[in-house]
């Protein structure tokens, strides 16, 4: 059994102070801190010295950091991804592809189906998401128009065991064939994103079971009064809302307004991260596309926004700066709505007796100390 001592413990509801975690590879308990001293048998005791202690963060729209990819498909590509974004405070993730050739992306579920069987460095690897090649040429974004399709069951139905999210336009899905298809595979979302839809149609996906949203407002229809587009029917429904919280994708001012429209249990921060994560800035590569990247920024070389270089922890600091939301509720929008999202929160997602011992301590900036990954320690800062 291991222990945190002296930390603010970020529950779902509220933030504990004086309370002592004890856990090995599951969270065990909560215990007052006077009632510490009655456990004999603690292997390890780790000293928050007053910082946070928080669920492991989960991203679910991920490409890349550290200078690898998804579509890079290999295990050493995943691995190096799961040892750079466990810095940022993230435990789980979904590596995330892109509009490729079908065999392209065929060779990353591969990579990710053997790389969920293995003990990775780092973050651990839940399943896929999916982004494109199912989507809108007028709204493509960063993806590469020469390989878009239309939504296509047989593309994936080999791999629907480790998709978990896939992305589309349900302007592109005949009759709503696919999404109506989509419905007895409970354990997968459909997501709306790279999309030229009218409202009308975007509110019949919804109803249909599309259920989740890919960077809301970016590369979709936007809102307008008399044309409400995608937005007015994701304003109209009650379904998962991804923010790419980097004040870049969306403006800073409109945190707390999407906030509080798409209410706080169903907002879901992600980064959209690609390789260039938490490296320099320079010139990189995302979907066979060359991206530049700066110290804010990445985009193509038509200026477009290529993914982001956001840190999921920088993430939650960009909201806690903008909203007036508390932080355990900030850091549900990083952690346990993602588990809901995808289904795992029985297990993730939360500090709760029985849960994975999946952690992280960070400071008042929000900046990370130690990562803990299955009750084991897999970053720290070295002078901390």
């Amino acid at each position: 059994m291991k222990a945190i001592i002296n930390g603010k413990i970020i529950l779902e509801n509220c933030v504990l102070k004086d309370y002592v975690l004890l856990y090995d590879n599951e969270i065990i308990d909560l215990i007052k801190k006077d009632e510490f001293k009655m456990f004999n048998d603690v292997e390890e005791v780790i000293d928050a010295k007053n910082n946070f202690v928080s669920p492991g963060f989960i991203d679910l729209h991920i490409h890349g950091s550290g200078g690898s990819d998804t579509m890079d498909a290999t295990l050493d590509a995943l691995n190096n991804i799961s040892k750079s974004i466990v810095k940022n405070g993230v435990t789980s993730f979904l590596p995330t592809t892109m509009t490729m050739p079908k065999k392209d992306i065929v060779r990353a579920f591969e990579s990710i189906k053997d790389a969920m069987k293995r003990n990775l460095e780092g973050a651990k690897i839940q399943g896929v998401h999916m982004e494109g090649p199912f989507i809108s040429k007028k709204n493509k974004g960063a993806q590469n128009e020469k390989y878009i399709i239309k939504p296509d069951y047989e593309f994936i139905k080999s791999y629907l065991d480790i998709l978990k999210i896939i992305t589309l336009a349900p302007e592109e899905d005949e009759n709503l064939e696919f999404i109506k298809k989509m419905k007895r595979h409970k354990n997968i979302r459909l997501s709306i994103g790279h999309t030229s839809a009218t409202f009308e149609v975007a509110l019949e996906a919804i109803d249909e079971g599309v259920s989740y949203v890919t960077h809301t407002f970016n590369a979709m229809t936007g809102l307008h009064h008399r044309n409400p587009g995608v937005i007015g029917a994701v304003f109209s429904r009650d379904i998962y809302c991804e923010l790419i919280a980097d004040t870049i994708h969306v403006h800073k001012g409109f945190f707390q307004a999407f906030i509080d429209i798409n209410k706080k249990d169903r907002v879901v921060l992600v980064t959209d991260s690609m390789r260039a994560g938490c490296m320099k800035c320079g010139k990189y590569e995302l979907g066979g596309q060359k991206v530049i990247v700066d110290n804010k920024s990445a985009r193509l070389e038509d200026g477009t926004l290529a993914g982001s270089i956001l840190k999921l922890n920088e993430a939650i600091k960009n909201i806690r700066d903008n909203t007036d939301y508390k932080l355990n509720e900030i850091v549900n929008m990083a952690s346990l709505n993602q588990a809901r999202a995808i289904g795992i929160d029985n297990k993730l997602g939360s500090i709760r007796k029985g849960k994975i011992a999946d952690l992280t301590i960070f400071d008042k900036d929000i900046n990370i100390i130690k990562t803990i990954v299955n009750g084991e320690i897999a970053y720290e800062v070295k002078t901390w």
